[in-house]
């Protein structure tokens, strides 16, 4: 299978039907698939196109007292560009962001639509959301295999990322460890590393995948206009200074069915922002779902 449709979700409803605040929700559609040209010492390289859009929101989304706000309302909406290099023991990608913060990326809208359907209270205080600025952004991660047990039912992986540009500005770095139900596959042909796609020039081919992970990472952020408000447009209401460190844990399951790909992830993050009611980090909840085919 040389091609993918992948659809993820973000929402702390995953982890709590009563919690709704901070990265309150997130939605990604992705398509991958995997070049037909080949060149020494890669084993794959893999084009993905993705349209996203992030949204954030106070320690409750129903406060309408703007002294109240302990974080800005936000949306961000965006498309993006990536290519994906895969050696044998390593992975480098890089991809291009370029959207929208603000009222135009419809974070009111889309967050109106999720409170009716679920019957819940309407959210008041978008109008006093973080300011329209254009986003553009560019990603890049490494990921270096770093210990892996004879057994094939464990590995641990070195995780790198980090990006630039006019909404967010991080570092993170941290580890990624894989416990198998069935024999792990390598990191070159594995859906934890999006790199289970394969043509007849690869000389891999899809197996089934059932492990449990965990990530654990240390993230510096310089720069972040969810929070602080675009640099390019001053003019928000409220705006937060950001904690620089914070830590991340995930944890989750991944399943592979060949064709069909899912993935139930628990994620909590770190003290991000002063002055927040809740200081002792956010939690939401991610599922993922992929789809293989030629």
């Amino acid at each position: 299978m040389s091609k993918e449709f992948r659809l993820k979700t973000d929402n702390d409803l995953y982890v709590s039907p009563s919690k709704d605040r901070y990265y309150t929700n997130g939605m990604f559609l992705t398509f991958r698939h995997l070049s037909k040209k080949t060149k020494n010492k890669l084993e794959k390289t893999i084009f993905e196109w993705e349209v996203g859009h992030k949204m954030y929101s106070p320690f409750k989304a129903t406060v309408s007292d703007i002294s109240m706000h302990d974080r800005p309302f936000a949306g961000y909406l965006y498309g993006s560009f990536g290519k994906q290099r895969v050696y044998k023991n390593k992975i480098l990608t890089l991809n291009l962001q370029l959207g929208v913060i603000g009222p135009s990326a419809l974070g009111e809208e889309l967050q109106d639509l999720i409170h009716q359907y679920f019957n819940f209270k309407k959210a008041i205080g978008w109008k006093h959301q973080i300011k329209n600025a254009p986003g553009i952004n560019l990603k890049g991660s490494y990921r270096q295999g770093f210990i892996k047990v004879s057994t094939s039912h464990f590995d641990l992986t070195w995780t790198n990322h980090a990006q630039i540009g006019t909404v967010f500005t991080n570092l993170s770095t941290g580890f990624f460890t894989r416990i198998g139900m069935l024999p792990l596959q390598e990191m070159m042909n594995s859906i934890a590393f999006n790199t289970s796609l394969n043509n007849s020039n690869t000389g891999y081919k899809s197996e089934k995948e059932a492990f449990l992970y965990a990530k654990t990472t240390v993230h510096y952020t310089l720069y972040d206009a969810t929070l602080q408000g675009s640099f390019l447009n001053k003019r928000s209401e409220i705006t937060n200074k950001i904690t620089p460190f914070h830590l991340g844990l995930e944890f989750g399951v991944s399943v592979d069915f060949h064709q069909l790909n899912l993935r139930y992830a628990y994620i909590y993050t770190g003290r991000k922002s002063e002055g927040l009611r809740f200081n002792n980090g956010n939690y939401y909840g991610s599922i993922q779902l992929s789809y293989l085919f030629n």
